[in-house]
């Protein structure tokens, strides 16, 4: 080989040598590679962000924050014409009371107890007849001599047989007998009728004969009642 093409071949080499070299950076260009180079996470955009970044509400939740916002309301009632079925004083004989009043459920304890004894020593007497029976109770509770309360009357030892312990029997709360009976618990306990028993506070069976010296003062259906 001469002398002018081994030259050329070293010159050669030398430029492709110093075109390949590694670059040399600094601490801030290291970071920049290092930056560029690195993988961002990557953060999942919500279901309900609309395209504008904003939450959507689908339907009828969507509402105009920017507007005021008036909420649908209920018809109002106004408060005079509230009148709770306690209160309600219907009018006529008493079968027509009965009548309008007749529930399977009673709505209070003391109404509870009242129509269970109303019921189980009255339920085949006629209207005024159960009537009777629940006033003896209702005046016992109001008489200062008997507990204070219905419950208490009944619950008393040894005053009404069908009473065991602290419980009453089951009720068939369906039948038309029970219904009865709330009914007449909620007509003694308003007020609503008077009985012809008036203040008794003591009544039995016609087929039992106790000889009791008490006061007579009616006879209604299969009991007579004294005071």
């Amino acid at each position: 080989m001469t002398l002018p093409i081994r030259s050329a071949i070293a010159i050669c080499a030398a430029l492709a040598a110093s075109g390949f070299a590694p670059a040399q950076a600094g601490p801030a260009e290291t970071e920049q590679l290092l930056i560029a180079s690195a993988t961002l996470p990557k953060v999942a955009i919500p279901d309900l962000l609309s395209a504008e970044g904003e939450p959507e509400l689908a339907g009828d939740a969507a509402i105009d924050l920017g507007q005021d916002v008036v909420l649908p309301q209920a018809d109002i009632i106004p408060q005079a014409d509230i009148i709770p079925q306690a209160m309600t004083r219907p009018t006529g004989d008493l079968s027509s009371m009965v009548a309008g009043l007749r529930a399977s459920e009673s709505g209070s304890r003391q109404l509870e107890c009242l129509a269970t004894g109303v019921y189980f020593e009255s339920k085949s007497e006629p209207l005024d007849g159960q009537l009777a029976v629940g006033k003896v109770i209702a005046n016992r509770s109001k008489s200062g001599r008997f507990p204070s309360s219905y419950c208490g009357v009944l619950f008393q030892r040894d005053q009404f047989s069908f009473v065991r312990g602290k419980s009453f029997p089951s009720v068939p709360r369906a039948s038309k007998q029970w219904k009865t009976a709330v009914a007449i618990a909620k007509i003694i306990d308003q007020g609503l009728k008077d009985s012809a028993v008036g203040n008794a506070l003591f009544f039995h069976a016609r087929y039992v004969s106790p000889g009791w010296r008490l006061k007579r003062v009616a006879s209604i259906g299969n009991h007579i009642f004294y005071r």
